[in-house]
């Protein structure tokens, strides 16, 4: 092909369907499977590499829990030890590299084409990232993480509002109520969003303006060139699946561990590893029915019902609780969060380990082991924005909500703590004893209606639940099959399944702790992976028209 002087060609591979824009010259490419065993969609070593593994190391859990459980134990608080400056520098870079696009010329280059048109109304728009920003993290930690940053983790040396004896100490509470909050809304504001934005950025340049398959090595053309369809692509698709696969069993043990809890506090039923185990399944039955629906009859209904029930148990915690408060709590959390915002990111020099690495390294991760599932969803349903828009929007929209989130369940949180320490189900729950998945239902325990808002708190985790496993294995299924968006329904039923058996296997071998440390462990390569494509991204905007 040709090359202007305005745009790059991009040849597609051999034995791929090339077709020429009126405007760019376009490379479409075909990446061919075979119809396997089941009817799956093979897409070369990829989907057989992963599946392999993934199975071997389901049986190897099963099969050595003592050995596995004691890996697990010890690999967490070696990678966040080790890599905590790492995974900080990286987070940073993306930020930056957002903030830059936005004010640079590249800002201006549409997606999809000089002459293409947004697919949906900024209020449908807007809507979604909405919906992609919320999750069962939301729900595990909107009251946890506030409340223990405030009192325990220390976040900067910031000291607690209590004293060993559990007295409150009144002129330490301000700071450490601000800090609190701040150092929540760093975990869930720009930088977990650039991550997001970076990947849905490549994803959407490198699909719409290229014509390249919506899958992960894409976005290395510019970079690998035609060994994107060789092994170099393969190992990017196969860490694009470990990172998706174990980012997700994270949040599915943290759903099933706090549904448990629920149903502990509402109805009795014992908190134990056997009971999560059965939640895993019956719910991962559930999903697999969702994906047997399709998307229009299946995950997007349970979407929109997730989505009206949070958005009511969010108006109802806001209006029960100090409501005054809250939103000042609002305000005084994003003025914190602005101050300290370049502490906070300082990978070198601190003292505050329990935050950094306990905390901060372990999101960093989590939120990169996610970012080709929630980069996958806003890519498609960012076509027509420009790159400015996009990004300014991406980083914006979300992370206010988080934050909203976290100041009106955080702030009512941390008023019960400080306003009556003695009997605060919550200090009990968080400071005195930490039952983390407790932390929401003790919350609840201190409104009216407790009843019932803890029913509508565990029905919004197992739908989280569902919609999540769902919605992934459509995105592991994507990238597996080689960015066909209509892969075969069975193998998307293999992939939910085994999401689910993953998830157990963790929660069986070492609990909280070894979903964390797998999510760690495949969000460290691929951080390397984001931070190429960060370079792949900026050559790939050169070669768009002026």
């Amino acid at each position: 092909m040709a090359e202007s002087d305005d745009t790059q060609g991009i040849p597609a591979p051999e034995g791929a369907t090339e077709i020429i824009d009126t405007e760019y010259e376009i490379g479409q490419h075909n990446i061919e499977g075979s119809l396997g065993p089941f009817g799956f969609d093979i897409h070369n070593p990829v989907f057989g590499v992963s599946a392999i593994a993934v199975v071997a190391f389901v049986f190897y859990a099963l099969a050595l829990p003592e050995q596995a459980g004691a890996a697990f134990g010890w690999l967490r608080p070696w990678l966040t030890s080790t890599f905590d400056w790492f995974f900080l520098i990286a987070a940073n870079i993306f930020v930056l590299f957002c903030l830059v696009l936005i004010v640079s010329p590249w800002g201006n280059v549409r997606l999809g084409g000089r002459d293409a048109t947004p697919d949906y109304s900024y209020t449908g728009w807007f809507a979604m990232l909405f919906a992609a920003g919320m999750g069962i993290g939301l729900m595990f930690f909107g009251v946890l993480e506030p409340v223990y940053h405030m009192a325990i983790s220390a976040p900067l040396g910031t000291p607690s509002p209590f004293d060993a004896a559990g007295n409150l100490i009144p002129e330490n509470v301000d700071r450490a109520k601000a800090m609190g909050l701040a150092a929540t809304i760093y975990h869930w504001g720009l930088h977990p969003w650039a991550i997001y934005a970076v990947v849905a950025l490549a994803l959407a340049l490198f699909s719409f303006n290229k014509g390249l398959p919506l899958t992960i090595r894409s976005a290395f053309y510019p970079i690998f060139g035609e060994r994107i369809w060789g092994w170099t692509g393969h190992v990017i698709d196969i860490l694009a699946v470990f990172a998706t696969l174990f980012g997700l069993a994270t949040s599915l043990g943290f759903g099933a561990q706090q549904a448990n809890a629920g149903l502990n506090h509402v109805f009795g039923i014992p908190v134990d590893t056997t009971v999560q185990v059965i939640l895993i399944t019956l719910i991962t039955g559930v999903a697999l029915f969702s994906v047997l629906r399709g998307l229009d009859g299946g995950v997007k209904l349970l979407s929109e019902i997730n989505m009206g029930l949070a958005a009511l148990l969010l108006l109802f915690v806001l209006l029960a609780g100090p409501t005054l408060a809250i939103l000042g709590d609002f305000g005084q959390g994003l003025l914190a969060y602005a101050q300290d915002l370049v502490p906070l990111s300082n990978p070198f020099g601190r003292t505050d380990d329990d935050y950094r690495e306990g905390w901060t390294a372990f999101y960093w991760a989590w939120w990169i082991s996610w970012s080709p599932f929630v980069g996958m969803f806003i890519a498609r349903v960012s076509r027509g924005r420009t790159v400015r828009e996009f990004i300014t929007c991406v980083l914006i929209i979300p992370s206010l909500v988080c934050v909203l989130w976290m100041a009106v369940f955080g702030g009512v949180a941390i008023d019960q703590v400080l306003s009556d320490p003695a009997s605060s189900a919550v200090k009990a729950q968080v400071i005195d004893s930490y039952n983390p998945p407790l932390s929401l239902f003790a919350m609840l325990e201190g409104l009216p209606l407790s009843s019932i808002t803890s029913v509508i708190a565990i029905v919004l985790v197992i739908v989280f639940f569902v919609t999540s496993s769902d919605s992934g294995s459509l995105v592991i299924d994507t990238i597996t099959a080689g960015g066909k968006v209509d892969a075969p329904v069975p193998q998307r039923v293999f992939w939910a399944t085994f999401e689910g058996a993953v998830a157990i296997v963790l929660l069986v071998g070492g609990g909280l702790g070894a979903l964390q440390a797998m999510v760690i462990s495949t969000g460290l390569p691929f951080t390397v992976v984001l931070l190429l494509m960060c370079w792949a991204v900026l050559k790939g905007l050169m070669s768009e028209p002026r």
